[in-house]
């Protein structure tokens, strides 16, 4: 956008304001998301996402020159479904303009939060997508090792099924992260919280191929573990694309996978083998055990093989 119509729209919108007004805005926006970076330690997506849904909400109401009141917030919520379908998007926009608001209650600069009384979405309770052990070993095992990014691409996949880390917790590790003499990785989480997690023999071997190869590509290149093919750092939406990219092109599936699937197909399969919920709860990082309850629900699979044994009507 040229320079002089960017200004012309930032002082449309201070018109519609004022200049005081729209000040006050943006200092009490950074200071909210300073609040969660600080002392809620909110990661750096959900920062973003949340500045993104604030600034939304002050500018379709500078727009329409509207009151912060309860039916222009029902009708702000209406307009945020005709722009997406999806439910989850809405009430994450919704819970942070609230919680913003709530900010400011607390922070003694609104003497009444206008969102009070106005619920949030109830979601869909979805059963997470899994790859079977068999998917998952034939996957690892086709995949290819006699380039740098090939053997960088196993080593990113083998260790996230081994681990069940979240991608941003994978994309952040450092080498001095990883302790291969007591197979241990120490992870930071959400939250800042750290935690602990073991991994196997097998990652430990091709992860250990691969530091090494790293560090004759891209020596003194930075802590980062996971790596470009420049020496920078991996980025979130790189694996996105490189998961899906190589297990199509390896399984000629057509099924949708991205590196969460990962994370819930480890969290399954532990449990279908018998671990403890409480145990996966602290290998997930998890904050409640509800949370992981989630991966108690059976399978389509499980449920069939159930039926078919059971049922007083089957086949023999």
């Amino acid at each position: 956008m040229p320079r002089q119509e960017k200004k012309k729209r930032v002082e449309s919108r201070k018109g519609l304001r004022g200049a005081g007004t729209m000040d006050k805005e943006i200092s009490h926006l950074n200071n909210y998301i300073g609040y969660l970076r600080e002392i809620k330690k909110f990661s750096a997506n959900t920062l973003k996402a949340y500045t993104i849904d604030i600034r939304q909400f002050h500018a379709y109401f500078s727009e329409q020159r509207l009151p912060v009141s309860k039916n222009n917030i029902r009708d702000f919520i209406a307009h945020l479904y005709m722009k997406s379908k999806n439910k989850a998007t809405v009430a994450r926009k919704i819970y942070a303009v609230k919680s913003y608001y709530g900010y400011l209650v607390k922070t003694g600069i609104q003497p009444h939060n206008p969102f009070d009384g106005i619920g949030t979405p109830k979601l869909d309770k979805k059963i997470p997508q899994i790859l079977t052990e068999n998917e998952m070993q034939q996957f690892l095992d086709a995949l290819p090792a006699e380039t740098f990014l090939q053997l960088r691409n196993k080593a990113l996949f083998e260790f996230l099924y081994a681990t069940g880390l979240r991608i941003s917790e994978l994309t952040g590790l450092q080498a001095d992260d990883i302790h291969f003499a007591e197979r241990l990785v120490r992870v930071m989480g959400k939250g800042k919280k750290e935690r602990i997690v073991p991994f196997h023999e097998q990652a430990a071997a091709v992860m250990t191929q691969y530091i090494e190869r790293r560090r004759t590509e891209f020596s003194g290149q930075g802590e980062r573990i996971f790596v470009n093919s420049r020496g920078g750092p991996l980025s979130q939406r790189s694996v996105e694309r490189i998961l899906k990219q190589v297990y199509h092109d390896l399984t000629h599936s057509g099924k949708q996978v991205h590196p969460h699937l990962l994370r819930h197909s480890f969290a399954t399969h532990l449990l279908q083998r018998g671990a403890n919920l409480r145990i996966i709860q602290e290998l997930l990082g998890h904050a409640n055990l509800a949370t992981t309850e989630k991966y108690t629900t059976l399978n389509f699979s499980d449920l069939q093989n159930t039926y078919r044994k059971f049922h007083p009507r089957k086949q023999s």
